[in-house]
Parts: C-alpha cells; structure tokens; sequence
C-alpha cells in the first residue's frame, strides 16, 4: 500500500501519537519503532515521505538514512531532540531534507509535512509520464513527446516493463525484431530518450543502465 508518511521513532507514544494525528487531519501514516522495522514496512510499502529520529535505541538515524538513499528518493525530515550543528550537517549532507528540532507541535510539524508533500507531488507530477494507448502517444507532464517511431517502441517497451531488467538480445528481438542490430544503435536510442525524458542525461533516474545486461525503467525514483 502507499502512504503519505513513516514515522521512525522509538518513543512509542511518541511515534503513534504523530501517527493518529496525521491521519486524524488526512496524512495517512504509519509508524516504525526501529530501524528492522522500518526496513520491513518500506518492502511491503511505499511512502511518500519519512520522518525520521536520530536516535533509534540500537541503532542511529543516520545510518538507517544512508540505507534508505540508496534506493528511495523520497523526502526524509529528521526529528530529534538533539540539537547541535554538527548534528543538523550531518543529517543534512547525508541525504536528509530538513531537521525539526524537540520538542514540536503536532500542528506545525502537520503543516510542514503538508508544505512537502504538496511540493513533492507537484514535481512528480512535472515528470510522470503517462502513455495514451488510443493515439499511441507518450506524455511527460502533459506534454506529448516529440518520438520517432522506434523511439516510441522502445519507451513503450521499458516502460510496459516496468522494475524489470531488459537484456539487449530482448530488446532487438521484440523491439527491432532483429537479432542482428548492434550495440550502437541501442546506445544512440537510449542516449536519446534520456534527452527527451531525463532531468539530467548524465544521471538517469528513469532509464537506468545494468551494466553487462541491459537497462531497466526504474518509476520509483523518477517518479
């Protein structure tokens, strides 16, 4: 299921009082008491945005932040009673987007989620694409682009399948229907559409190359 919110904190009435207040007012949100936990929900779920304590009694915060960067792109707003500088860089220069001292009032820190949340859905939404299977056309943001016709067919293709690594023999085969394209030719239509689709080509976060395999349509970053 998709949620708005996870709380990480291992205060329990701290973490399920945020929780009901949440989706007393519309964020719906769970909670995670540890680090195993959280890690446990985010494979069985996915969230929109974390909240985050420092100190999760085993274990730190801040490593379970740098885990979580390695494959979610989501907002992480830190929360802590701990309120040093190098704490607050710290959180910051490992991938989290905000640090919101202890203690807080449920109602600001509902304002500030909210604040994220609506910014973080309007740039998903910048770069979602979407394919129109009546006049087989594909959007980005509510804009047709602009696709030659193997460039269509093999977008389509990637994203039809979707967190599947593609190796390069299927994609001649089903795609070009010929077992003998090249390498080259792949590249150049991959380097294409990352052009007309990525936000930056040289960092892919849509079209991700498997090296020595193929490449892969990754929406859970891009998107």
């Amino acid at each position: 299921m998709n949620y708005d919110c996870l709380i990480i904190d291992d205060e329990t009435e701290v973490a399920s009082g945020t929780s009901e207040y949440f989706n007393l007012f519309g964020v719906s949100s769970r909670y995670a008491l540890n680090a195993n936990d959280a890690l446990s929900f985010l494979r069985e779920n996915t969230v929109s945005l974390i909240l985050l304590d420092i100190n999760l009694g085993q274990s730190s915060g801040f490593n379970l932040c740098k885990t979580l960067r390695e494959s979610l792109d989501v907002p992480i707003l830190f929360i802590s009673a701990r309120s040093s500088h190098e704490d607050m860089l710290l959180a910051l220069n490992i991938g989290g987007d905000d640090y919101i001292s202890k203690p807080y009032s449920l109602s600001v820190l509902l304002a500030k989620v909210k604040v994220v949340l609506r910014r973080y859905g309007t740039k998903k939404a910048e770069n979602r694409l979407h394919i129109d299977t009546a006049t087989e056309r594909i959007y980005l943001g509510g804009v047709a682009l602009q696709l030659k016709n193997m460039e269509y067919r093999l977008l389509r293709y990637l994203m039809d399948h979707k967190g599947r690594v593609i190796g390069k023999d299927e994609l001649f085969e089903k795609v070009w229907y010929d077992s003998f394209v090249g390498d080259g030719t792949l590249s150049v239509h991959i380097r294409r559409l990352r052009e007309k689709i990525e936000t930056d080509p040289n960092e892919p976060l849509l079209i991700k190359t498997v090296w020595g395999v193929g490449y892969v349509y990754d929406e859970g970053r891009g998107v």
